[in-house]
């Protein structure tokens, strides 16, 4: 049972929606709650918007605004399958199998290791633990994320590292003269970037420790210095962060730092880079460079952080895995009430690409001290699952805080009454409409099979895949049941995380040699074996529908059929 558990079947299941006030009118159709199949009855229309878990009750209303009218606040999930992942940052707090366990059993699904703090034999920590809690504790696959320092501007250190005081309106030069760069004080203040004259402009702000401290740019004076003027009231201290809003950087995308820790990863097997501060396309180019053939499985996901990459985000969108929308740095480098825009249109342009996007910063910060967050933090992470991000994140709320297992438990709670508010039939024909023309046989099969789940009100999609490409076009048009992704692959079973509604299992057989075994055989065995663990799981049901998507032979790159089978051992074969 404590499998079933990691498998989102976390908590007990709730009770239907309420109602509606339409005129009823009758549909046909086996009614399941809980896991069971009930004896077939005559739903009315309030019935219907009663189920929104599955594709009858999804097909009452075909607009946007008549499904959100219809949402009732008392709602609470029928089936209790989590679609969104979460990515928790492990921190001294929870670097422990015992803790990983945890938040696992919380909703846990992807760890992410920080690269901006701690030595390699801290980080060699994270990976044995997590992977020691996997083994220990079987259940969905664990991915492990590797997130990059990246390319960054920070200030020198003060005389004897003191905290000095700095007022409103004081004027002090900014320098990159060496000589500044362990004397530091109210009149001189040395960065790091040595072009920082170059770029940029009179009038520009300068943001130090995350916009705690801001200085208006007055003149360029020389070469090496910048005379400024400190907007506020704080205290220069000791190498602190660096912003330039509005100003195009020239650093490189990849520091010696960022070169060594990416190798450690490929070392280390990590299923996924989480890129800092990627500002064009050559900067993914750059990281696949040194990721290499031994790396070439590693998913790379771009952290979108400022105005740049914004700027260039159709080029990076183009060649990246991934995108994250890392609110933190974003919302220092580009004004604050901008920063919900740009998050809208970053992830409606990844969910057109059928890219997996992540949302992150500040989701639920103030949990990290207190048990409970604030109304505008939930909300937060609802409107971004409503939005359509593939995943949220966790960051200083599960290194170092004090309730990390009760964040990822709100967050998860969130993400599951969130996913029921979606309306799934016009959000798949808005999605179909806007679809590629021509598209590849792969993406047409993948819209074809959430067109038949949701005619057939099916209990899932069970696609056979190596690489995961076909679970992440299906993912691509959100269909309203879970889809069950069978594969081979180790490495495509954890990162398929990061697409939404996937559900992977690892099929523990190799894979024979098909100029002795027969290719049908085991497409038919490995079928029989995933529906017979989502039955297991209680994510289907005897007898469901299940749409099955395969190849017709072995390999990537050739899905191209769809198969209607009952969730039955014998795929309904059997005379």
């Amino acid at each position: 049972m404590e499998a079933q558990h990691l498998f989102a079947l976390d908590r007990e299941c709730f009770r239907a929606l309420g109602k509606n006030n339409y005129n009823s009118r009758k549909n046909r159709q086996a009614h399941i709650i809980d896991g069971n199949l009930y004896e077939a009855k005559y739903l009315t229309f309030e019935d219907t918007m009663a189920a929104p878990s599955t594709s009858l009750g999804q097909l009452a209303t075909r607009t946007r605004i008549e499904w959100l009218a219809s949402l009732d606040t008392e709602a609470r999930p029928t089936k209790n399958y989590r679609r969104t992942s979460i990515i928790c940052t492990i921190g001294p707090k929870t670097n422990s199998v015992e803790k990983i366990n945890i938040l696992r059993k919380a909703g846990l699904n992807v760890v992410r290791m920080n690269f901006s703090h701690g030595a390699y034999e801290y980080h060699q920590s994270v990976i044995d633990n997590s992977k020691e809690a996997e083994r220990i504790y079987p259940g969905r696959p664990l991915a492990v994320a590797l997130d990059t320092k990246g390319p960054e501007i920070r200030t020198g250190n003060t005389v004897g590292d003191a905290d000095i005081p700095i007022s409103q309106g004081t004027e002090l030069n900014i320098t990159t003269d060496d000589k500044y760069a362990t004397a530091c004080d109210d009149k001189n203040m040395y960065v790091d970037y040595k072009n920082i004259t170059k770029v940029i402009e009179p009038g520009r702000t300068i943001y130090v420790d995350d916009g705690v401290l801001a200085f208006e740019v007055l003149k360029v004076v020389d070469e090496q210095t910048l005379r400024v003027k400190c907007i506020n009231n704080g205290k220069i201290s000791s190498k602190k962060g660096v912003n330039l809003p509005l100003t195009d950087v020239d650093l490189p995308a990849l520091s010696e730092k960022d070169k060594k820790d990416l190798l450690f990863g490929v070392k280390n097997k990590v299923d996924m880079v989480f890129a800092s501060f990627i500002r064009r396309a050559s900067d993914i180019t750059a990281i696949r460079e040194v990721l290499g053939e031994a790396g070439k499985d590693i998913q790379i996901i771009a952290k979108v952080e400022n105005q740049q990459g914004v700027n260039n985000f159709d080029e990076i969108l183009a060649v990246t895995d991934g995108v994250m929308v890392a609110r933190g740095d974003l919302g220092i480098e580009i004004p604050p009430s901008q920063v919900f825009i740009a998050q809208k249109m970053m992830i409606s342009k990844c969910n057109l690409a059928g890219k997996p996007v992540i949302c992150a910063t500040q989701m639920l910060e103030s949990m990290t001290y207190n048990p409970r967050p604030t109304r505008a933090e939930v909300s937060d992470v609802g409107n971004a699952v409503l939005d359509g991000s593939d995943c949220v994140m966790l960051s200083g709320e599960t290194a170092k805080g004090n309730y990390p297992k009760e964040s990822v438990q709100m967050m998860h709670e969130t993400c599951l009454i969130a996913e029921k508010a979606i309306p799934y039939i016009s959000h798949f024909d808005e999605l179909r409409s806007l679809a590629p023309r021509p598209c590849n046989t792969i993406e047409s099969c993948a819209m074809s099979a959430v067109g038949a789940s949701l005619e057939l009100n099916a209990g899932a999609i069970l696609v056979l895949t190596t690489s995961g490409k076909s679970a992440r076009l299906i993912s691509k048009y959100r269909p309203v049941c879970p889809i069950i992704m069978v594969t081979r692959s180790p490495a495509a079973s954890r990162y398929s995380h990061l697409y939404r509604g996937v559900y992977p299992f690892l099929f523990p057989e190799r894979k024979p040699d098909f100029n002795k075994a027969n290719w049908q055989e085991d497409v038919d065995n490995r079928l029989k074996w995933g529906i017979a663990e989502a039955i297991k799981l209680n994510i289907l049901t005897k007898g469901d529908p299940v749409v099955c998507v395969q190849g017709w032979r072995g390999g990537m790159g050739h899905t191209n059929t769809i198969r209607i089978v009952p969730a039955e051992e014998d795929l309904g074969l059997a005379e």
